[in-house]
């Protein structure tokens, strides 16, 4: 049994991750991270800072991009849908993303830890940049804070740029 479950103040919560609807019985101030690592083992996430600042975590809440490290379990409503890294195949519905894709044709991982949180922003940026109408341009590559240790920040950019063309 996981750290976080059946404690004193337990309660259950209730939403949507990956297309599947989840009811976990935790705490409420439990971070979302904790409860999808550990207690529904989906390790796409990963655990960088704790404090929204590396987005190693990066997920889509809604279709947008959030960091579970930040969010207590608390506030997640059973309508919520959480995609992670492992999902994210299925909203396109091939056995990989256009943007997972792009991330191996131009051999961006190295340590692979960032990649999950970095792949997940980098959709939401495309889709975000398209409801405006426009291409993706330097400036709006330069809003993304996900942090590699590696520094596979060029082949990233051209990932990002290759990715939304096949989106």
């Amino acid at each position: 049994m996981s750290k976080h479950a059946k404690k004193k103040h337990a309660k259950k919560h209730t939403f949507v991750v990956n297309g599947r609807r989840v009811e976990v019985e935790v705490e409420g101030d439990v971070h979302l991270l904790w409860v999808l690592r550990d207690i529904l083992g989906i390790t796409g996430p990963k655990y960088g800072c704790g404090i929204n600042v590396c987005k190693a975590c990066t997920s889509h809440l809604n279709g947008r991009a959030f960091n579970p490290c930040s969010v207590p379990v608390s506030k997640i409503k059973p309508d919520d849908e959480i995609t992670t890294i492992e999902g994210l195949p299925a909203t396109v519905g091939k056995a990989l993303h256009p943007m997972q894709e792009a991330w191996l044709e131009n051999d961006v991982a190295q340590c692979g830890y960032c990649q999950p949180g970095q792949i997940m922003a980098a959709v939401d940026l495309v889709h975000r940049v398209r409801k405006q109408g426009r291409a993706i341009t330097d400036a709006d590559l330069d809003t993304l804070r996900n942090i590699c240790r590696c520094g596979t920040y060029p082949r990233l950019r051209e990932a990002i740029r290759d990715g939304a063309k096949q989106m």
